[in-house]
Formats: structure tokens, sequence, C-alpha cells
């Protein structure tokens, strides 16, 4: 069983395509504790989407284990739907509901599946917009707000499930370069409240700034793990010091 403080433990991750020629994830072993930051950072094809997505199966892993909150959430027995429910998930794109409205898009899961009254969930979304700066789009549709917006709301439409961890996969690499601000603002804020993240991205600033710990990954393996200080001051990987060399 995990200890209070690990929230998640990943064990001899593998993730093997076309018979083990192609290793996605070749072994990764890493402990995420209760209230990390925890960035995981690498070149494009080192495994990191593979990584993160494994973290609540929307990848299979070939094998290797996985607890979250103290359960083997790779056992076949149990519910993974119950424990998806406490990991929120923030993409790339979107993934909002254009016939709907924010306020729709927003209360959607808590009501259908953790069965929250509606007016209930009505008012924790409007909270949560009002957060981001959105309360007063509410009632508008995705198609009517810039790119920045919609991953706030998509971020807020997370945590209005009251997930125990949030998961950002590249969540600013399809956006406009001035709305990248906006989305890491509201991370940051999440930071800063306690929340546990595992994110996945480029944006050295906010890996350098915000995060408490630095994964580096690259080839389907965790080459080295520290804090911001280490990973990006002290790189003992010759890997990492080249992949630095070429993005700071």
């Amino acid at each position: 069983m995990a200890t209070n403080d690990k929230l998640i433990q990943v064990i001899d991750l593998k993730k093997y395509y076309k018979k083990g020629e192609i290793k996605a994830l070749d072994g990764i072993t890493v402990d995420i504790d209760r209230g990390d930051v925890m960035v995981v950072i690498g070149p494009s094809g080192s495994g990191k989407s593979t990584f993160l997505r494994s973290l609540n199966l929307l990848e299979q892993p070939t094998s290797g284990t996985i607890l979250f909150e103290g359960v083997d959430i790779t056992n076949r027995k149990v519910n993974l739907n119950v424990h998806r429910q406490k990991m929120g998930m923030v993409f790339q794109h979107f993934n909002l509901f254009p016939h709907k409205t924010i306020l729709e898009n927003m209360i959607l899961a808590p009501v259908e599946v953790k069965k929250v009254p509606k007016d209930k969930a009505k008012a924790k979304a409007l909270e949560l917009l009002d957060r981001v700066g959105l309360a007063d789009r509410a009632d508008t549709y995705p198609i009517q707000l810039s790119g920045g917006q919609k991953q706030r709301v998509a971020i807020v439409r997370a945590l209005a499930m009251e997930p125990d961890v949030m998961l950002f996969d590249e969540p600013t690499s399809a956006l406009d370069p001035e709305m990248v601000g906006e989305v890491l603002d509201v991370m940051r804020q999440l930071a800063h409240a306690g929340m546990t993240m595992v994110v996945v991205t480029h944006e050295m600033g906010f890996a350098r700034e915000v995060g408490n710990r630095v994964v580096f990954m690259a080839d389907g393996k965790l080459l080295e793990q520290g804090s911001p200080d280490d990973i990006f001051n002290h790189p003992q990987n010759e890997r990492l010091k080249d992949f630095l060399a070429k993005v700071l």
C-alpha cells in the first residue's frame, strides 16, 4: 500500500508498440507526492504524453504497476471510473462540447457522474469561472471564446469534479503565444493553492518557477529528476545538458 504522502506510485511502467520495436515507455519508476507540482520535460517523441496518459490509463501500459491512493489501478478488477473521477485531465485541445454553453459544459460531469444537485453544481461552476475571470461568459458558447479562454474553461471544468490531482498534457501548445500567459497564470494559482499537478510542457519558465520537481525524459526513459535548481542549473545527464542547450 502507498503511504499517505504518495498520491501516485509508478513502478517499472512500460508501453511497447509493434511487438516491442517501439518503446514509448521503457521502465519508468517515479512517485508523485501530495502537493507536488511535477513538470515533465524532454524532446518531442520522448514519451512524455504517453506517460501522462498512462497515469489514468487512457494509455494501457504493456506492463508495470500504477498505484493511485494505494490502489493498483492497473488491476483489471478495479473499477477504474471511480478513480478517474479523482484525476482531472486537461489536453492540448479543449474538448468542450460546442453545442452546450460554458455553464452546461461545466456542470455536465458533476451532475451526471457524481450526481451533484444541479443548483449546487451551477453555484460551484460559477464560483470557479469567477476565479479565472470568466463568470460573465457562463451563458456563451465555446465558439465565442478565444483559445486561452477555452483552455481556462477546460481547467475549471476539470476542477468542478474536485479531483485529487490534475494532469496537464501540453496545455498551452495549441495556443497563440499571447494567450499562453493567461493559462499559465491559472495553473500558477492552482499550484499555490496546493493542488497536486503533473504537467507535460515545453514552457521552461513555468517548469523553473512553479514546479517543485522536474522530470526529464528521453527515448521512453526517465533520465534525470530533481528540483528546478538541480535540473536547470546543475544537470548531470549528458542528454539533459544537450536538451537544455537547445531550449534555453
